[in-house]
């Protein structure tokens, strides 16, 4: 498919034009005791507190994600697309909402790529960039497993044992049950609501 550029600047930054600052976000108990205190987040300045205590109490990786990383080249995917992973040992977790939106644009677009969905690198691309800023700016939003757990494994290569759910595998077509939890994650909600 072709994807046409509504927002976003071939060869710029999808950022590009967003501003972003650094806010905290806090939970206390009644009794004022800190339930969950995480500062310096990089967030769009748009924003609501709501909109980044969600971000940062919810969706955010805690734990496991290197401080460090390093691409894993793939024949037939485009540089830009290559999965991420540890290069040494030291981890913390997420504290930008610009590492959020890299990962879950950047793992769609590798899947559509595996897929054979784009017309060229110029439209995938485009679709990154798109995706990216369209999350950055609330003209989109995915529901919270996609928020929770896609991209762990292509953006940071986190990895965990199979949890029992199944993916369509692109090149089969076939239902298959999955060898990791972070490769092909369980990215569905058990309900839907109406728009």
């Amino acid at each position: 498919m072709r994807i046409r550029r509504q927002f976003t600047v071939d060869g710029k930054s999808a950022y590009d034009g967003i501003a972003f600052h650094n806010v905290s976000s806090e939970i206390r108990n009644p009794d004022g005791s800190v339930v969950f205190r995480q500062t310096d987040i990089e967030v769009p300045a748009d924003w609501s507190q709501v909109a980044c205590d969600v971000l940062a109490q919810k969706y955010f990786r805690k734990a496991g994600v290197p401080t460090a990383l390093k691409p894993v080249p793939e024949d037939g995917i485009p540089e830009f697309l290559w999965r991420k992973t540890a290069e040494g040992t030291e981890t913390a977790g997420e504290n930008s909402a610009k590492q959020v939106f890299d990962r879950l644009a950047g793992t769609w677009t590798y899947w559509g790529w595996q897929g054979g969905y784009f017309d060229g690198e110029a439209d995938a691309s485009a679709f990154y960039d798109e995706l990216r800023y369209m999350l950055a700016t609330q003209k989109a939003a995915p529901n919270s497993p996609q928020w929770f757990n896609t991209g762990l494994h292509w953006a940071y290569g986190i990895d965990g044992p199979s949890q029992g759910h199944y993916y369509v595998d692109h090149k089969s077509g076939r239902l298959t049950k999955s060898a990791s939890s972070y490769e092909h994650p369980q990215p569905h909600a058990c309900f839907i609501q109406g728009v």
